[in-house]
């Protein structure tokens, strides 16, 4: 068989991880021939295409972003997107297809299995760990500990000064960056995209960690909202996706938490750092697993499904059913970090 493999939205660490053992496993053990899409979905439509074999993937698993490259093209909002994704398949004599990618990306090939027999199967990736039936994605692990470390050094300046730092992090639709890195790293405050928060009630925890001598961190996700209040974005203008540009809500509280309290507010905002570079040693192995048990799934013919994690396990779910909702923080979780605010 000769196989296509393209990473989609977003870049997370990991990804060349994936590549990698596709590469390796399908190229061993099942004798497949690879080519690679460059630019997401982008490459299928525009046929950019690069070769993908044994030594194209060697020395690039401790690497972040893709060696592919990414991007948010959707060829569902293309004029004959899908034909020419189909005769890009046809011309390149490309018998399946490895996906790669977030609930867009899965969304895609999803829609292309099901509607245009197009051969598909799925790699859950994202760092918001938001994509339904499978536990963990890889990336998250890697932007967790980036949000850790980054607030466990914020915690000295805060101190240091005596101020507010509100730190964003990434996190649309799912607070899971922020809760865990909130909890791990000490923060007094963890808003999420899932609970609206009341100003009022932060500007009181804030004032009650100022009452025992110590400054607060306040972590933020990018979609949290207040509850009189609508999502701060950046600018109006939508991807091909329908979503808008996120990053501003730790401005706004910032100088919402000055205002009312008296305190000096600052903000740190993480965005693409905890996308960046090397991924963890958990990433490296999800993703590596990932990837063995997709080309695994390729090759016995199993399409229109995604890998996932469930416990220790590698499974397969139907890409349909790993689309049709995020996977957001439940309020029982949120409840137990909530002992730890002020």
């Amino acid at each position: 068989m000769r196989v296509g493999v393209l990473t989609g939205g977003g870049d997370c660490p990991g990804l060349n991880a994936v590549i990698r053992a596709i590469v390796r496993k399908g190229t061993q053990e099942y004798g497949n021939e690879f080519i690679g899409f460059r630019d997401g979905w982008r490459g299928p439509l525009e046929g950019a295409v690069r070769p993908l074999d044994i030594p194209a993937v060697r020395g690039i698993l401790p690497r972040g972003g893709t060696i592919l490259g990414s991007s948010r093209t959707n060829p569902f909002k293309v004029d004959d997107g899908v034909r020419r994704v189909k005769e890009t398949l046809a011309e390149f004599e490309v018998d399946a297809l490895v996906a790669i990618g977030g609930e867009d990306t899965l969304g895609v090939a999803a829609k292309l299995w099901a509607e245009h027999d197009v051969r598909c199967v799925g790699v859950p990736k994202t760092i918001d760990n938001d994509l339904n039936a499978t536990d963990y994605t890889f990336g998250f692990d890697t932007a967790v500990n980036i949000a850790t470390e980054a607030i466990d050094r914020l915690h000295t300046t805060a101190e240091s000064h005596m101020r507010v730092l509100v730190v964003e992090v990434m996190g649309r639709h799912a607070g899971w960056i922020a809760l865990h890195a909130g909890l791990a790293g000490g923060a007094n405050v963890i808003l999420i995209p899932e609970q609206r928060f009341d100003v009022d009630q932060v500007c009181e925890w804030v004032r009650t960690r100022f009452r025992t001598h110590y400054a607060p961190i306040v972590v933020v996700a990018e979609g949290a909202m207040p509850k009189e209040g609508e999502l701060i974005v950046k600018e109006d203008e939508l991807d091909a996706f329908g979503h808008v540009r996120l990053s501003g809500v730790g401005d706004w509280l910032a100088k919402e938490i000055q205002k009312r309290t008296g305190k000096e507010a600052r903000t740190s905002v993480l965005g693409h750092i905890q996308r960046g570079g090397t991924p963890s040693a958990f990433d490296r192995w999800l993703a590596t697993r990932f990837g063995l048990h997709a080309i695994e799934a390729v090759n016995e013919g199993d399409f229109g499904q995604m890998v996932a994690l469930r416990g220790t396990d590698i499974v397969r779910v139907p890409l349909s059913e790993a689309t049709a909702k995020l996977k957001t923080v439940d309020p029982k979780l949120y409840a137990e970090a909530s002992v730890f605010f002020g």
